[in-house]
């Protein structure tokens, strides 16, 4: 039996809709300001997320989006604030990130969000794109064989958090990788990265789109490496965003005493799965009305029918899926299962390696 309720348009109605339906059904928010919150800092990728979607979003309802921020304890402080609200008249929006769903995941004591409760009416994938400074990159060869002895610095949001993925592939490859727990956002990472505060960082593909090329550009940072994506067996392969750039898969592949198969990379897979494929959502409040809902997924409906949709997303969020309607519903499914040996694993690593212990 399936744990989340379905919504009333199926992925078949919703792909029969014309343009001119779905902008049509839409118009239901037309004159009213909507308030989307975001759960971290404005400097993230999170920000770039709702703020690339919210203009088309108003564009295609009529109705004026508002992007707010509203970071702290790794974003369970906004998804708490979300679960207590009920108002369904389509106002009030909330966007969660993979370091949303990984707490939840995990049982962690802070959360008291359900996502069963939410009404998922878009969601997005992403990739991550690991990267150094000059200097350390000069010593890695696509593997890491050669940045076993340095000293690493990270801003982390927290090891619970969607950094798990990054924290656990260092661990994998053998670096010595010293996180500073307790940064609002993944931007304020890469400012620490800008201040030389710290020394290894990684962002996720719209964050790198818009803040780290310009440093790769400059000669100020050099791509390590990407988290890669999933092919339609499930295979890690390369981020379609950056075709170039090897795979953490490639890399632990050539580095010694790092393997890509047992406990530690099914921990990691599944993780990554649950994080990045299906890596933000856009959600309306439990208690919304199914006309609601239905007007929001004939919006975006209508958002991803345009015919620049793909050159201007790709552009500045990455070559990812769009899921509307039925298809975010069984995305977010997805996004929040993962294997009780992989969290296990997970839990008795982040207790060993951080004195992170997660009592259920």
């Amino acid at each position: 039996m399936k744990l989340f309720k379905k919504l009333a348009l199926t992925t078949a109605a919703v792909a029969l809709c014309s343009t001119a339906y779905a902008t049509d059904q839409a118009t239901l928010m037309k004159g009213k300001t909507v308030e989307w919150t975001i759960p971290f800092s404005e400097k993230g990728g999170s920000a770039k997320w709702a703020n690339f979607f919210a203009p088309l979003l108003g564009e295609a309802t009529g109705a004026t989006v508002v992007v707010k921020f509203m970071p702290g304890a790794g974003s369970t402080k906004g998804a708490n604030w979300f679960q207590k609200q009920t108002n369904g008249d389509g106002t009030v929006m909330f966007g969660s990130s993979g370091s949303t769903q990984f707490p939840y995941l995990l049982s962690d004591p802070r959360v008291k969000y359900e996502y069963k409760d939410w009404n998922p009416v878009m969601a997005t994938g992403t990739g991550g794109v690991a990267y150094l400074p000059p200097a350390l990159a000069a010593k890695f060869d696509g593997s890491a064989n050669g940045l076993k002895g340095e000293n690493f610095i990270y801003g982390s949001q927290g090891a619970t958090r969607l950094d798990l993925v990054p924290l656990l592939a260092w661990k994998m490859l053998g670096l010595k990788v010293e996180p500073v727990f307790g940064i609002k956002g993944r931007g304020d990472g890469r400012l620490m990265f800008e201040r030389g505060e710290a020394n290894i960082d990684y962002q996720t593909s719209s964050s790198y789109l818009k803040g780290v090329q310009p440093l790769v550009d400059a000669g100020k940072a050099v791509p390590m490496m990407t988290w890669g994506s999933l092919d339609a067996s499930g295979a890690v392969v390369r981020d379609p965003t950056f075709p170039d750039v090897a795979t953490f898969k490639e890399v632990c592949e050539k580095t010694d005493g790092c393997e890509t198969k047992g406990e530690a990379w099914d921990a990691w897979k599944a993780f990554f799965t649950a994080g990045f494929p299906v890596q933000k959502i856009a959600f309306l409040p439990q208690g919304t009305p199914q006309e609601v809902i239905d007007s929001y997924v004939a919006a975006f409906t209508a958002v991803k029918a345009r015919d620049n949709f793909a050159k201007i997303s790709g552009k500045r969020l990455g070559k990812y899926p769009m899921f509307v309607g039925a298809d975010a519903q069984a995305a977010l499914e997805r996004a929040v299962s993962v294997p009780d040996s992989a969290k296990t694993f997970v839990l008795n690593w982040l207790k060993e390696d951080y004195g992170v212990e997660i009592k259920k």
